[in-house]
């Protein structure tokens, strides 16, 4: 079988490049089938590849001179940054040098990069932005959670069969259920586009929908994947990260308020740790932008070698199960 080539973008992170290098050794000694190509300030990587004993016969650099920052407007710097990491990364993409990118840089440069560099799949009318919610069972897909903040029901429909191919090659899931994120159970309840689209899903035969799911529902599992437009996920997503890092450090602090929870914490310690395993965002790498000709990957800015392994891993995977000939062929002839 041929190797399978994913780029990695080095900069636009919070932590720097040595991190990422660090992710690309793990994840280069546990998979003898990929080769990386990596952007970046090439004496530095150079450095960084050395120190973690890196195989070189499957890593290549290409050095960049730019670098996009979140502070960078994305559509302008995508266009004039073309020498920048991020840039170079997806140019290896839409040339065909690597199946994949991984970035932690700028989220709208990314998103803009993949939409006027690599490309939208022929039918995909948007493309979303898909991570998976650690939840009390299997994770969910959350469709979209940043691209598309005025979606139209047509949109959401789409990201719905998306979703079930991504679920179904991706976590192994044969029948995933879809559910649509609304204010209530019933299919009277909520905003315009959730009622235009609701129709939508229930005459679609690829997937299985199975209605409206509330808030509330989600950290329980209750669909395999989740869909809704950009501003509603974008909000479940950060309020489900701002609650996991509350109840991190409030269970923390009482475990540490006195020397009788201390020695409860000792004795616990091994069955909480497997516990909150499951809800370690860095074990699942990141949210693919979904519908490209291409895959495009966004991590988080702050991220470290476990996530970008994480990450390299779940491109492995997608691209193993050609996941996005899969998505073309589901939207191929305006189906």
């Amino acid at each position: 079988m041929d190797k399978i080539r994913i780029a990695v973008d080095s900069l636009g992170g919070d932590n720097g490049a040595e991190y990422i290098v660090m992710g690309i050794s793990e994840a280069l000694s546990q998979y003898d089938d990929i080769e990386i190509i990596v952007t970046g300030d090439e004496k530095e990587l150079t450095s960084y590849i050395e120190k973690y004993n890196c195989d070189k016969n499957r890593v290549r650099i290409i050095n960049s001179t730019e670098v996009i920052s979140c502070h960078d407007a994305p559509v302008e710097a995508i266009r004039k940054k073309k020498d920048s990491s991020l840039v170079l990364a997806l140019n290896t993409v839409k040339d065909g040098e690597a199946q994949a990118i991984i970035s932690s840089g700028s989220s709208g440069a990314i998103l803009a990069g993949g939409q006027f560099i690599v490309g939208r799949a022929k039918g995909v009318k948007r493309t979303p932005l898909a991570p998976l919610l650690p939840t009390k069972g299997k994770p969910s897909l959350l469709i979209d959670c940043g691209a598309n903040v005025d979606a139209k029901p047509e949109n959401l429909f789409q990201f719905a069969k998306m979703g079930s191919i991504y679920m179904k090659n991706i976590e192994g899931i044969d029948n995933p259920t879809v559910a649509i994120v609304n204010i209530g159970a019933e299919d009277e309840k909520g905003n315009a586009l959730v009622k235009e689209t609701i129709p939508l899903l229930r005459e679609c035969d690829d997937i299985n929908f199975i209605g409206s799911v509330e808030a509330r529902e989600i950290p329980y599992g209750a669909a395999d994947v989740l869909v809704c437009d950009a501003f509603v996920g974008n909000v479940i997503l950060k309020f489900y990260e701002g609650m996991g890092s509350m109840f991190m450090e409030e269970i923390t602090a009482t475990l540490m308020s006195s020397l009788k929870t201390k020695i409860g914490a000792l004795l616990i310690k091994k069955t909480l740790k497997n516990s909150f395993r499951k809800y370690k965002a860095t074990d699942k790498g990141g949210a693919p932008l979904l519908g490209l000709k291409g895959l495009v990957v966004k991590i988080h800015g702050n991220c470290k070698n476990q996530e970008v392994s994480s990450a390299i891993a779940q491109c492995r995977n997608f691209i193993k199960n050609d996941v996005t000939s899969k998505i073309v062929s589901a939207f191929e002839d305006g189906k």
